[in-house]
């Protein structure tokens, strides 16, 4: 009976874990607020665009020190702070443009929703490892999915929400852009169900394993887990930490210029030439909200696809994969072969499930190597990848426009050849 008990609260946990991965992966919608802020501002685009870097940057080193604090905490804590400061630097955000203020962005956006959301990533992914050893690529996948499929909400709604509330004097001019009222309303969503899904959030019971499970030979036991300091030293966690920056490189590259893209694509697709009209204006900002949001899906689903896949075929034969394919398609964007807003739409949805898909395999293949122990501080601090890569991909997007999608396919190339090499570690007797 107990073990039936238990057996409820873990999926009582998993589905906790879904709905604040889905409040958190709100802000891969970025680019959708990024030309509102520019136009009704002055502010141009590798101005808007460092917000999104400072914010990616401090995620990953957020989930890091998060880890840590959920290995010596608990979860519960660390994701109820996350939810809190997640909510507070979306609402400041949202005081950002109404003051018209880059710093204050920077600091609410940037900064304090950053670290909410790197302390509130982290946690699922830990607790469920820890809950899941017998379907760890899936639940893992099943949670980071909602990070993923976040986006399509915001995707999908924040344009329409931004023109509602969007203010204009008889000239036509801006007065507000509406992205204040809709950080607001967001910010207090954010508030309430992330912090109050993080009251289900608890560790299982020291030794326990679900019924009729027996861990498999060739993965790590939680007694022979690597110490976050045993594992650094291998060279194995640091490959895993470069495929993790490279597919997260090139993926959020993409994501950050996103909406961008394809109103661009979308103008040609559509024959729009000179000036556009206010309609033409709001039709173009929802087709570009529309990718993210269909994209964001396959963002999602990627992440549940892949892991699940790599619990059959091995998490090295998917990244092998999802690096050779990305390459190749990225490959095929840079020599404009997609040039269609439909196609596009295509392209835009395999790219993201692939990236999804990184971040969805990587926390099993981390445990599947070093053990589930001490996963928080181990898998915590690999995600310090995903900072290096939110500082790589967006800044090679903005700043090498006609070379990004060629330094993409490079790097994922790269990242195709450490998966190859990799073998795992051996004891830490060995």
């Amino acid at each position: 009976m107990a073990n039936e008990n238990l057996e409820s609260k873990r999926w009582g946990i998993a589905i906790a874990a879904v709905v604040i991965q889905l409040c958190l992966g709100t802000v891969y919608a970025w680019s959708v607020f990024k030309i509102p802020l520019m136009n009704t501002h002055g502010w141009d685009g590798k101005t808007v665009q460092i917000t999104f870097m400072i914010l990616m940057g401090i995620i990953g080193l957020a989930a890091a020190f998060g880890g840590t604090l959920v290995d010596k905490y608990g979860p519960r804590l660390v994701a109820t702070v996350g939810g809190i400061l997640f909510g507070i630097g979306t609402l400041v955000a949202g005081l950002a443009d109404q003051l018209g203020n880059i710093w204050l962005l920077y600091l609410g956006f940037g900064v304090i929703a950053a670290l909410g959301n790197g302390f509130g990533y982290v946690t699922p992914i830990a607790t469920l490892i820890r809950w899941f050893p017998d379907k760890r690529g899936l639940v893992t996948g099943l949670a980071v999915m909602g990070f993923g499929a976040g986006a399509f909400f915001m995707g999908q709604i924040a344009p329409y929400m931004i023109i509602s509330f969007r203010e204009l004097d008889s000239s036509g001019n801006i007065l507000a852009s509406g992205v204040a009222k809709t950080w607001y309303i967001w910010g207090i969503i954010f508030l309430v169900l992330v912090a109050g899904a993080a009251q289900f959030f608890k560790n299982p019971p020291q030794g326990w394993l679900p019924a009729g499970f027996t861990p498999a030979a060739s993965t790590v036991s939680a007694e022979d887990s690597f110490k976050f300091g045993e594992a650094v030293k291998r060279p194995q966690w640091w490959m895993l930490w470069a495929m993790l920056c490279f597919n997260v490189s090139a993926g959020l590259g993409l994501i950050s210029q996103h909406s961008p893209l394809a109103q661009d694509i979308y103008i040609k697709t559509k024959g729009l030439v000179g000036d556009l009209t206010p309609e033409q204006v709001a039709m173009v900002a929802v087709a570009g909200g529309t990718v993210v949001a269909i994209a964001a899906i396959f963002n999602g689903l990627g992440r549940l696809f892949w892991a699940k896949i790599s619990d059959n075929i091995g998490r090295r034969m998917v990244f092998l994969i999802m690096f050779a394919t990305q390459a190749v398609v990225y490959l095929l964007v840079a020599k404009d072969y997609v040039a269609n807003y439909y196609l596009f739409i295509v392209i835009s949805c395999y790219l993201l499930a692939c990236y999804g898909g990184g971040f969805a395999t990587m926390p099993a293949f981390a445990a599947d190597s070093f053990g589930p122990a001490y996963i928080g501080k181990v898998y915590g601090f690999m995600l310090t990848a995903w900072s290096a890569a939110g500082l790589i991909g967006p800044y090679v997007f903005e700043a090498f426009k006609d070379q990004s999608l060629f330094i993409a396919a490079g790097l994922l190339t790269l990242g195709f050849f450490i998966a190859l090499a990799f073998k795992p570690p051996k004891g830490k007797n060995a």
